[in-house]
């Protein structure tokens, strides 16, 4: 099964996938880590997500960039959180994807699926703006868009979480 959590920032979502992946039974929780610690603010967030996930049973896998290499244990539950950062990571890293951005994520989220029994990716809601963005942000929000619907179309449940309230669009009961 596949889960899509979607929301603005600081909207709940974290705590709701997270809480997501507990109910989802006993298994072997990874949680996939794509946030590149490349300053002090991201060293923060870290840390606050790893408080937030201690004490859940949560192994933690960094992967930045190809996730289509990452290797998961068979029948586990992953968290990946998320995927804006993995979308900017492939974007502008390096060793990322670039033009090929959008299919080599697609490509991973698939891979990633067929190795564990639950998948819950967490993604932001970036688009309500009336701002309209060129260059490498307008590519970034495009690249963003086309795979989170993508990913919908995939999912089994869509949840988008609004002032911590979550609001079903696709399966699930939200309770």
């Amino acid at each position: 099964m596949m889960v899509l959590v979607t929301g603005g920032s600081g909207s709940g979502k974290s705590a709701f996938a997270e809480e997501k992946v507990l109910s989802l039974g006993e298994a072997r929780r990874i949680y996939i880590a794509t946030m590149f610690p490349f300053d002090p603010e991201a060293f923060r967030k870290i840390d606050r997500h790893r408080i937030l996930r201690c004490g859940k049973g949560f192994e933690t896998v960094e992967c930045y960039t190809n996730l289509k290499d990452l290797v998961l244990p068979r029948d586990s539950v992953a968290l990946l959180e998320c995927m804006s950062n993995l979308t900017a990571n492939e974007m502008f890293q390096e060793e990322g994807a670039h033009e090929n951005t959008v299919e080599d994520i697609l490509a991973g989220v698939r891979k990633v699926l067929s190795q564990v029994r639950d998948l819950v990716i967490v993604t932001n809601e970036i688009f309500s703006e009336a701002a309209v963005y060129e260059g490498g942000t307008g590519t970034y929000q495009r690249y963003l868009g086309e795979i989170n619907q993508a990913l919908a179309e995939m999912a089994d449940e869509v949840t988008e979480v609004v002032y911590g309230i979550p609001v079903c669009h696709k399966g699930g009961t939200c309770t």
